[in-house]
């Protein structure tokens, strides 16, 4: 009836809500990294989107088509179930138009960023040519402009993954300083979890919604098998085939083929799971991806948003220096040093002379190098120095 689907609606709002504001604390820089314990956000450069902010989106929008979008229809079969979330289909169908039409259709004109964010005097302007229609490059893509007419170019991710590429580094396919004759997007902010990938995102959380009908309507092990491998293999096809016909798998803008193959993916592998743990019993090996199941959310804030790290670091005998993680770093960096050390001085180079560059170009998941400054070049300043 109408008043259990409204408290349904308003518990899901809320929960949505809840993930939303733990998303933007999170990832929207109040936290300065693992190597740096200051923490505090400026609200001129807060990045608004992020991975739990697009689950909670997702999440949302499928909660909704669950509570006020299907009906009646008493399910006995593969069709029966298509008829009964029809409406769950459609909204599938409509928000992967919206995202073609967006993506391939918008006119992309010329734009501008400055570095350093938030615009200081000394800051330097970039200027990047676009002026065209459907690019998927990582500097003229309509996404990217939605983005930074929306949210604004200042609250975007700074990091994003081109920045790794050949043209952008010449550590590719690591971080590093930009190589002779970058082009001029190398540095520009682009978010991965952006408003128009956002909108395939959601048509990947109703695929899964799909998948979960099965269990709800199906007892039975073949039909339950059959419905998820039909499908999923079905998407996997047509995935593939876009991406062989020009429309690339491409995570960075969640396109039609990389929803496809990657909703294909995880149907299979749901297949999987269930038939070595419920059909054959295989219960044992399973336990650990249950807990990790159970406790989601807490391992994502723990381990991929470095809290735990953080946790660790916060601990220290008598120096700050002397915690877990730097001891990690330090032990890593002596080993390249002495690697790389060794056989130069085989061959009469100066002592150390250039050797750490290597070891200063390793990183270790951050925007910080384990030893020191790289620009000095003097044979002292070239030593291993921690940070």
């Amino acid at each position: 009836n109408m008043s259990s689907r409204a408290a349904a609606s308003k518990k899901a709002i809320f929960r949505a809500l809840k993930l939303l504001i733990l998303g933007v604390f999170l990832q929207g820089g109040y936290f300065h990294g693992i190597n740096n314990l200051t923490y505090g956000v400026d609200m001129d450069l807060i990045r608004w989107t992020g991975i739990l902010q697009r689950i909670a989106v997702a999440y949302l929008v499928a909660a909704m088509c669950e509570i006020w979008l299907r009906n009646d229809e008493k399910v006995s079969s593969g069709l029966s179930l298509l008829k009964k979330y029809k409406w769950h289909w459609i909204m599938m169908l409509m928000l992967t138009t919206i995202y073609m039409l967006l993506l391939y259709g918008l006119f992309v004109p010329d734009w501008e960023y400055q570095i350093p964010f938030g615009a200081p005097p000394e800051a330097k302007t970039f200027m990047v040519k676009c002026g065209v229609h459907g690019d998927t490059g990582p500097a003229c893509n309509a996404a990217g402009m939605i983005d930074r007419m929306i949210l604004g170019v200042q609250h975007l991710y700074r990091r994003p993954i081109y920045a790794r590429t050949k043209q952008c580094s010449i550590n590719s396919p690591d971080y590093g300083p930009l190589p002779p004759n970058a082009p001029s997007w190398c540095q520009a902010p682009f978010d991965p979890e952006g408003i128009l990938s956002t909108v395939m995102a959601i048509v990947t959380c109703l695929i899964g919604l799909q998948f979960g009908h099965i269990i709800v309507h199906f007892k039975d092990h073949r039909n339950r098998l059959l419905l998820w491998l039909a499908p999923s293999s079905a998407f996997i096809v047509l995935g593939v085939l876009c991406d062989i016909f020009g429309m690339h798998i491409n995570k960075a803008l969640y396109s039609f083929s990389y929803t496809c193959v990657t909703s294909g993916l995880a149907g299979l592998l749901l297949a999987t799971i269930y038939l070595v743990v419920d059909v054959y019993g295989c219960r044992r090996f399973a336990l650990v991806l249950e807990w990790m199941g159970m406790n989601a959310l807490l391992i994502y804030i723990l381990v991929a948003c470095n809290i735990l790290p953080l946790i660790l670091q916060g601990f220290y005998w008598r120096d700050p220096r002397n915690n877990i993680k730097f001891k990690k770093k330090a032990k890593l960096a002596t080993t390249v040093v002495t690697v790389t050390a060794v056989p130069q001085r085989k061959f009469g180079r100066p002592r150390l002379m250039g050797d750490v560059a290597v070891a200063q170009e390793i990183r270790l998941g951050d925007d910080r190098t384990v030893l020191g400054d790289r620009s000095r070049g003097s044979p002292d300043s070239s030593l291993p120095r921690l940070r």
